[in-house]
């Protein structure tokens, strides 16, 4: 099994298998009955992993009310309403086409809701088209993609949408075969009568336009889907690889001249002087050198200088010639280490007092990180004296479209916004900063203007994941856990863009000389509470989050608070069942809350064969994780003979979605979010010197590479067993996290604290203020 095509597996719940029980297993314990419950290989080793606890695990206090309520809940119920709204069409060649008001960004929300149409209008996907919305201000809150949402939101509406238009299509046929809707049968989008007389949708489209939409329609239960639920490849699979996709800097918008853009020798510094822009203005195909000026009426305008030319590469050659004194920015001065003390400093204090042997206290510290998508930030705008268009990826094209209107003192109206299928963002384009950098350029040169943010200046001064900074203890009585206090300080995290449209927005902006609004703390706070859960009965259980105002770029990022959070409780899980003598997978049986949270367990600690004889410096770790509707579980296994470059060698995940729509892109997100796990943990990380990060780059920026990569990845997708669908996008991190910590820590003997764990690489920084020469090492 190679990582080019892990495994899918189907399993049986453990509650169904519980049902096949021997007859002498009536007597079992709750923990003998649990092993019995999973797959052959566990229970050759059940017997090291020792005894029950004498006492039921007392039961989590306050109790987790993300297990009834969490962010996605409250996208869902602000989405519904605008659901019919949606934009879904049949052609006259029979093609059904669906506009998408979410980012495609390559997490396959595209197919999966194109699969969801197919299923309830009988049509192949092959016949479907997804395509993305402009910004359409009239959906409010349903424009925004974010908190692993979109599935869920989408399957909340989007298959009665579709059935209601194949029930219209059926109205019409009825009408024009005279045979009633319910004798009416349909084949790949064609309507057939009983006597063989059919109709395409196609024919059908303009007259089913006319009929109102059927009362009482209802989707397809799930025992009759044929789509749904299997695995399917991407829609756009094919145009990508062949090249025919086009992304934001593959368009071909009329008069567009390429445009670099190079930002200060500190984060948000400014430009005081341009000593040789006579010079550079010179240079071969140069059309204008423009310095950015500070605006922006929701977030501030990204400042530097941008070359306009007629090439990218005579763009690229002038922008690097230019001799630019920059101003300091808010971070003169800073480091890793600086920010980390000011994190530390910040840190809530913890409730219950250290009582040595009947405790385990520790701290974490984690580096800011880059999104790092392989399409940096990017823009096109056309800006004229009455009207605007723009082209960028957008998580948040509604917003995008009423600030950047509010800069032009434009109406909003006469600004359009096209949104265009991005390669990556993991929460980055939640914010529209090319877009303003862009604009400002086209309206100060009267031209449009196609920008690229150079590699260099993408990682170190785009948006970034906060640094982080964890206090943790755990107490313990009587071989129990009563009580577990987590206190976490994180630089603030920016979330001026709302629920997506302007109001919201307004809200966490001011008022905007403030660094951290009162509207910005609510919601961060509100994510926070929403987002982080805890799978265990520890008792009384606290987790506190610190927002800190030191002005760095900050957004979402894939699992932002909840990554970290999590491989925390995941670290002292190990932790805990150590101190205590337990297995940490038996102690984990224990006191996980949830049924399917044990399930995933059983399922990856059976496949993975658990606590199997391992050479010398190679460890296996295991951890648990549940995450909007969905949880997982990771067994890895890594080689750590070089504690300073630890890699993994092996991985078991399995993951429960509740209803899944396409079990191929489970598989796809699922070993993705491994990859960013691993990169996440052992590798990567953003070092601050002077108020920068220094690196610049891939080689430097050391997210996973195909080296990195375990040759041995199984993903085991479980059963739907009645559940609602649940979220994908950021889930798979956590638990692959913590695992991968775990095993780091069994195999070296050291404790891991501070993240990225491996040694960073011994490089040559790029200089402050300059961009890294084009040649790729």
């Amino acid at each position: 099994m190679t990582n080019a095509a892990p495994p899918v597996e189907h399993r049986p719940h453990p509650a169904d298998m519980a049902q096949t029980l021997p007859p002498d297993a009536a007597g079992l314990s709750r923990r003998s009955l649990l092993t019995c419950a999973v797959s052959g290989p566990l229970l050759t080793l059940a017997a090291g992993l020792g005894p029950s606890p004498a006492h039921a695990a007392l039961p989590l206090t306050p109790a987790d009310t993300v297990d009834n309520y969490d962010l996605a809940d409250s996208l869902v119920q602000t989405s519904l309403p605008t659901m019919p709204l949606l934009s879904l069409t049949v052609g006259g060649d029979g093609r059904v086409r669906l506009d998408l008001p979410r980012l495609e960004a390559g997490q396959g929300i595209a197919t999966a809701c194109g699969m969801m149409v197919a299923e309830e209008m009988d049509v192949p996907l092959s016949m479907v088209d997804v395509t993305s919305s402009d910004a359409r201000p009239e959906l409010v809150f349903n424009q925004i993609s974010g908190g692993s949402s979109a599935v869920r939101c989408f399957d909340a509406a989007l298959p009665l949408i579709a059935a209601t238009a194949r029930a219209r299509l059926l109205a019409a046929a009825s009408v024009q075969l005279g045979v009633a809707p319910g004798n009416l049968t349909v084949t790949s989008g064609v309507v057939y009568a009983p006597d063989g007389r059919n109709l395409s949708y196609g024919v059908l489209s303009a007259a089913a336009a006319l009929v109102p939409p059927p009362l009482n329609v209802r989707p397809k239960p799930p025992s009759q889907y044929r789509i749904v639920g299997t695995g399917a490849g991407r829609l756009d699979a094919r145009d990508i690889v062949t090249g025919k996709k086009k992304f934001t800097m593959d368009l071909s918008v009329p008069g567009a001249k390429p445009t670099m853009f190079r930002m200060p020798s500190q984060i948000k510094g400014s430009v005081l002087a341009i000593n040789n822009l006579t010079a550079v203005k010179a240079m071969p195909g140069v059309i204008e050198v423009v310095v950015v000026p500070k605006g922006g009426s929701i977030v501030p305008t990204p400042l530097g200088v941008a070359v306009m030319a007629e090439t990218f590469g005579q763009a690229w050659a002038a922008v690097n010639a230019l001799d630019v004194v920059w101003g300091d920015g808010p971070l003169k001065g800073q480091s890793n280490a600086s920010i980390q003390a000011q994190l530390k400093q910040a840190i809530a204090p913890l409730a219950l007092p250290q009582l040595g042997a009947l405790t385990v206290d520790a701290e974490f510290e984690f580096s800011a990180a880059s999104h790092c998508p392989l399409e940096v930030d990017c823009a096109i705008a056309d800006v004229r004296a009455d009207r605007a268009e723009i082209w960028a990826g957008l998580q948040s094209p509604i917003i995008t479209q009423q600030s950047i209107a509010l800069d032009l003192g434009l109406p909003q109206d006469r600004v359009k916004v096209h949104v265009v299928p991005s390669g990556g963002s993991f929460g980055r384009r939640l914010f529209w900063d090319p877009v303003q950098v862009a604009t400002q350029v086209s309206r100060l040169t009267g031209r449009p203007c196609k920008l690229m943010v150079h590699r260099t200046d993408d990682t170190r001064h785009a948006r970034m994941r906060p640094p982080q900074f964890h206090k943790v203890r755990a107490t313990l009585l009587l071989g129990q856990v009563i009580s577990y206090e987590q206190r976490i300080a994180a630089v603030r995290l920016d979330a001026r863009h709302g629920f997506g449209e302007i109001t919201t927005a307004a809200a966490g902006a001011l008022p905007p000389i403030v660094q951290q609004t009162v509207g910005n703390l609510g919601y961060e706070e509100f994510f926070f509470k929403t987002m982080v859960a805890s799978p265990y009965n520890f008792g009384v259980c606290t987790k506190v989050l610190t927002p800190v105002a030191i002005d760095l770029p900050t957004v979402s990022y894939r699992s932002v608070h909840i990554q970290p959070a999590r491989s925390v409780e995941e670290i002292i899980v190990d932790e805990i069942a150590a101190k205590l003598g337990r297995d940490p997978v038996a102690f984990r049986m224990d006191y996980l809350r949830l049924p399917r949270a044990r399930a995933v367990l059983q399922a990856v600690v059976g496949a993975g064969q658990w606590g199997r004889p391992m050479p010398a410096g190679f460890a296996q770790g295991v951890a648990v994780h549940q995450e909007t509707r969905s949880f997982t579980a990771c067994l890895v296994e890594v080689d750590g003979r070089d504690p300073s470059n630890v890699k993994v060698v092996k991985a078991v995940i399995a993951i429960d979605v509740g209803k899944p729509i396409n079990i191929t892109g489970i598989q796809a997100q699922v070993t993705g979010a491994f990859s960013e796990a691993i990169a996440l943990v052992l590798n990567a990380g953003l070092t601050f010197s002077n108020g920068l990060p220094l690196e610049s780059s891939y080689t430097s920026y050391r997210f996973t590479k195909m080296r990195d990569y375990p040759k041995t990845v199984q993903v085991i997708v479980m059963p739907n067993v009645g559940e609602a669908t649940g979220g994908l996008g950021e889930v798979g991190l956590s638990a692959a996290s913590g695992a991968i910590a775990n095993a780091y820590a069994r195999a070296t003997g050291i404790k891991p604290r501070k993240f990225p764990l491996n040694a960073q690489p011994a490089y040559t920084p790029v200089a402050p203020g300059k961009l890294a020469d084009p040649v790729f090492p």
